[in-house]
């Protein structure tokens, strides 16, 4: 038994199973305040004590040159660049369709509001390279940046032994990136929002990372801007007696190789206990089968360990479980989703039917894979366009429309006694 089953559990039991695994952070936290605090006072010298230490990398310079982009992009094969060419025009083209000029208004004679839309100067973009090069990271935050026109694009990714993953490399110049640096974990963040001798200070952050990138992005947000705090991954599959098991137990395990800390949830929703039971212990077998020939056991077996089976068996149930659950990712595999995705209030991201697994969103589909983890989808969106841009509110008024309005100005300001401001309009009207 893979995940522990749970036949229409009430309110009461169901709402800790949906509760993400936690820990003490508390020497983690101190561990990552003093990387942070070193970079800040000391810059380029600890970054390069951090990099030998953690990376096994000793840097003369952080910054990737045009040679290393060269051989790079000369080592990956040939049918994977196709894939992330293909990749970046749906990725594209998704997020270029998401561009507003704002908006205008005229809120009455004479008053006219717009919004400007002027993209962020310098972003930061982190890619993880522990456990798996991520480098469609690399697309997934570099395209909406260069889409968005920001002028200074620098990502920090970490480099094993001095050296980047090429993929990694081959997207970066794909997405025109305008500088890569050889920095990982708390102390990139770090560098990216101090600035230090050799790496110029970005307005935002944006990108995951690991419990050291997490908290350090959580505390340097008093000073530089970040997109979210990401947590571990976590995907909700709901599935009936219509779905392919071996399509559900894919999709939970294509979150489970994650990390030890992803979560993974099941909903069944059945007409009754024995279908539920049915549909379940289908699906324990295909997880079953597709683990004995899967690797990456050492992260999916604990990921399942605190992971849940969940049946219910009416609609309205099934999807107050799955906004109180906001999950990062949100699979409807079964037949009635066309209604159910409409009672959708919560999630990262939605994928529709059998034929939209989790990895289509995760690489090509064009939809942004950065999302919101940890219920924050309660109160938050994944990155999108406008991550990398600000909207800047311009009013215009004439002296019909201020004659008009300045009534209306003049009691409210005198109402909360700020004469000042009563005084700037009653001068312009005489």
């Amino acid at each position: 038994m893979y995940l522990k089953f749970y036949d229409n559990p009430d309110e009461s039991e169901y709402l800790p199973l949906l509760e993400r695994s936690l820990c003490d952070d508390g020497s983690l936290r101190r561990c990552v305040s003093d990387i942070i605090e070193n970079v800040r006072v000391r810059g380029d010298e600890a970054l390069r004590e951090y990099e030998e230490r953690f990376d096994s990398s000793r840097l003369g310079s952080f910054h990737v040159t045009e040679k290393e982009f060269d051989e790079a992009e000369a080592s990956v094969p040939r049918e994977l660049k196709s894939a992330i060419e293909r990749a970046y025009g749906n990725i594209l083209a998704f997020h270029e369709a998401q561009k507003s000029n704002g908006e205008c208004v005229e809120t009455m004679k004479g008053v006219k509001c717009w919004r400007k839309v002027v993209p962020i100067s310098k972003v930061g973009l982190y890619v993880p390279g522990g456990t798996a090069p991520l480098f469609s990271t690399v697309l997934m935050l570099a395209i909406p940046a260069k889409a968005a026109g920001c002028p200074s694009v620098t990502l920090a990714t970490p480099a094993k032994e001095g050296t980047v993953n090429p993929a990694v490399l081959y997207c970066a110049r794909l997405c025109g990136v305008d500088n890569v640096i050889k920095l990982g974990g708390a102390q990139a963040i770090a560098a990216m929002a101090y600035g230090t001798q050799s790496i110029s200070k970005v307005d935002k952050i944006f990108g995951p990372g690991s419990r050291y990138v997490t908290f350090a992005k959580s505390i340097v947000s008093s000073f530089c801007a970040i997109d979210m705090l990401a947590g571990p991954s976590e995907v909700m599959v709901v599935c009936d007696k219509s779905s392919d098991p071996v399509y559900v137990a894919c999709d939970l395990l294509s979150q489970a190789e994650h990390g030890c800390d992803s979560q993974v949830i099941l909903m069944i929703r059945a007409g009754d206990g024995k279908e539920a039971r049915d549909v379940y212990e289908r699906i324990e077998q295909a997880l079953s089968a597709q683990i004995g020939i899967l690797g990456r056991h050492e992260y999916m077996l604990p990921s399942l360990s605190h992971s849940a089976a969940i049946a219910v068996y009416d609609d309205v149930k099934l999807m107050k479980i799955v906004n109180e659950y906001a999950p990062e990712h949100l699979i409807l595999n079964c037949r009635n989703y066309h209604d159910l995705v409409h009672m959708v209030e919560s999630a990262g991201s939605v994928f529709l039917g059998p034929y939209s697994p989790e990895s289509a969103g995760d690489y090509a589909s064009g939809t942004n894979h950065t999302l919101p983890t940890s219920a924050w989808a309660h109160s938050s969106s994944g990155v999108s366009l406008d991550s990398f841009v600000k909207k800047i509110t311009v009013q215009e008024l004439t002296k019909e429309g201020l004659s008009s309005l300045g009534g209306t100005i003049m009691r409210m300001a005198e109402a909360e006694d700020l004469m000042a401001h009563s005084q700037a309009v009653k001068v312009r009207l005489g």
